[in-house]
């Protein structure tokens, strides 16, 4: 019997809309008892076939991988994931000055639940729903299809974006080759990538036109980029003349490959000072004041029930951090929480202004990069919210 779930009447629009998520409240019934992972088709009340999907529990029941009547080609990998990658050398994001990208980036890929960074001639596939996962042998061999001898590691993720449910089935793993390791090239700047240990796919790519922007205004400035991670904020900004930088980060082992970026970048190293440390405890002590903050924390809200502490925390680190920012200073801050949208983050930061009693004004709007892109009908995947704040 051919596996489907079943729309209660009027629960169709969505689909019909090219939302790519289905919720376990708009299904009425399912045939073939689906299993986690499973390809479905997604059929209105009416019987009439709108989608192909992948099945799993939770509230988000079905994330569609092709709408329409036709099941997906047996070309279907290669060709969504050539798309995709046509579209990043539309970008120009292929070059001697940078050869590292988010070559898919889920629902704004028509891929939700998968993510792709290439880093240099290493594709990393993270998955985020076990559809994607048990794909994962049909990617990798679309991925060998388009890059040719220009791609020689292919490695899996899943543990940490997976429910845990799936640990004992779920395995981090090569696919291709036995080395993710890699030295990238960001806009001429060159920074250790660790697949393997490193957080998320090993960095974060999707700050990469925002990094450029701070290093337009970083020449002779003082510097305090908190949650660097492994340093790209303080790299342009050494690398664009600041006078002195200041990286914090709680992570011992993102701040050695801060230490370990700083020295690939510059003969200059007293210049840069590594603090591990808890952020909002570090601004607390300080008794310095910078003419550039970086503020970009790991999502403190994962779920609409978490947002109101995350506000809250989001309010207080700013506004220490704006207390850290000199007369005229700037104070780059973001949030990639999903569920704390981009009229809540600038409230928020509105709060933080008047706790810490300074007048500011906005200078500039920031996202996510271009090889991010959001889906027209998939607005959740705006998750970047950035500003630049001028701080008197």
């Amino acid at each position: 019997m051919t596996k489907s779930v079943i729309l209660k009447k009027g629960k169709d629009v969505f689909v019909r809309r090219h939302h790519p998520w289905i919720f376990s409240g708009a299904i009425a019934q399912m045939t073939g008892e689906p299993k986690e992972g499973d390809r479905v088709n997604v059929i209105d009340n009416k019987g009439e076939q709108l989608a192909t999907g992948h099945f799993q529990e939770g509230s988000i029941r079905i994330r569609i991988i092709q709408h329409g009547m036709d099941e997906p080609a047996s070309t279907f990998w290669q060709d969504r994931i050539s798309n995709a990658y046509q579209s990043r050398q539309m970008l120009g994001l292929m070059s001697e000055q940078n050869n590292a990208y988010r070559l898919i980036h889920g629902a704004g890929d028509r891929l939700p639940g998968l993510v792709i960074d290439m880093y240099n001639k290493t594709a990393v596939v993270q998955c985020h729903s076990m559809g994607m996962y048990k794909e994962r042998a049909a990617i990798a061999k679309a991925l060998q299809h388009i890059f040719g001898d220009g791609l020689e590691n292919i490695y899996t993720k899943g543990k940490t974006t997976l429910p845990q449910r799936f640990n004992q089935e779920v395995e981090d793993t090569y696919l291709l080759g036995s080395e993710a390791k890699q030295i990238i090239t960001e806009n001429g700047h060159q920074f250790v990538v660790d697949p393997v240990h490193g957080q998320k796919t090993g960095f974060f790519l999707d700050q990469r036109e925002n990094r450029a922007l701070l290093a337009e205004y970083a020449k002779g400035k003082t510097v305090l980029n908190t949650f660097c991670y492994t340093g790209g904020f303080s790299i342009y900004a050494l690398k664009a003349g600041a006078i002195s930088v200041d990286s914090v980060d709680v992570s011992a082992k993102a701040m050695d490959v801060t230490d370990e970026n700083v020295a690939l970048n510059t003969s200059n190293e007293d210049r840069h000072q590594s603090h591990k440390s808890d952020v909002l405890q570090f601004l607390r002590d300080s008794e310095k004041q910078y003419d550039i903050v970086v503020v970009d924390p790991p999502a403190y809200a994962k779920s609409v029930k978490k947002r109101h502490r995350a506000v809250q925390g989001y309010k207080r680190l700013n506004a220490e951090a704006m207390k850290q920012v000199k007369p005229g200073g700037l104070l780059f801050t973001f949030s990639c929480s999903q569920v704390v949208d981009r009229a809540l983050f600038q409230n928020t930061i509105v709060a933080a202004g008047l706790e810490s009693k300074r007048q500011a004004r906005v200078l500039h709007q920031l996202t996510q990069g271009p090889d991010h892109p959001v889906n027209l009908f998939h607005p959740e995947g705006a998750y970047l919210k950035g500003l630049v704040l001028q701080v008197d």
